[in-house]
């Protein structure tokens, strides 16, 4: 039987400034594995979910909507994107005044997948926080978080 390594305890760290970026990088980190164990259990990633999900919230939307709504560049989406198409989850319509414009809108197999997942996925992990978390706390983390990455943008 393997022995297990002991689990270290975190150091602490008395600066805030660092305690909150070692949260984020905690975060981060748990968002990628969480990701790539999304992808091998249902065969979908959190992006790709995530875009799934947005997608069935605005039909239509094109790309480049998409890339702002989920904060990516838009070479990111467009391989999400066809990922999605490849599993026949999402397909693209033609804009009728720009052929260059195509709209996404989820196929059948798409809207039984856009269904909210009853556990494996990091979007059943964010709604149950979230509901374990009173609202003012929801409010006030939300505007932390964008404060941060409003700042980051600065960079």
């Amino acid at each position: 039987m393997p022995r297990r390594r002991p689990v270290a305890e975190k150091p602490h760290v008395s600066d805030p400034v660092l305690q909150f970026l070692q949260m984020v990088w905690q975060l981060e980190h748990a968002l990628e594995r969480a990701s790539k164990r999304m992808e091998d259990a249902l065969g979908i990633s959190g992006p790709q979910r995530f875009a799934l999900r947005m997608i069935g919230v605005r039909p239509g939307i094109t790309a480049g909507e998409l890339a702002m709504v989920l904060h990516l560049h838009p070479s990111t989406v467009t391989g999400i994107v066809q990922r999605l198409e490849i599993r026949r989850l999402v397909k693209r319509t033609s804009n009728a005044n720009d052929g260059r414009v195509a709209h996404l809108h989820l196929t059948p197999a798409g809207a039984k997948a856009n269904k909210p997942a009853a556990t494996g996925t990091i979007e059943r992990a964010a709604r149950v926080t979230l509901t374990r978390c009173p609202a003012p706390q929801r409010k006030a983390t939300a505007s932390v978080m964008e404060r941060f990455a409003t700042e980051l943008m600065k960079i």
